[in-house]
């Protein structure tokens, strides 16, 4: 996996790792999610979308099971 750093307010950047279809997504309030059973093509979608953060609350988040890797900093 290799971070893509991506202009947006609300995420930082993400990782995909193909192999194991899982996204991790780093959001700007600090918390680290990855998301699993993420297909290559919803990756690309991601990369290609005009706001990611719109993206990710509209697809990633209402589609796939996700695991909490570091909680929101406050």
């Amino acid at each position: 996996m290799a971070r893509e750093y991506v202009d947006s307010t609300s995420i930082d950047w993400f990782d995909f790792d193909a192999r194991a279809r899982a996204l991790e997504i780093a959001y700007a309030s600090g918390g680290v999610y990855r998301y699993w059973d993420v297909p290559p093509r919803v990756c690309d979608q991601l990369r290609a979308a005009e706001s990611k953060g719109r993206f990710v609350n509209e697809i990633i988040k209402t589609r796939y099971r996700y695991t909490r890797v570091r909680p929101p900093q406050r």
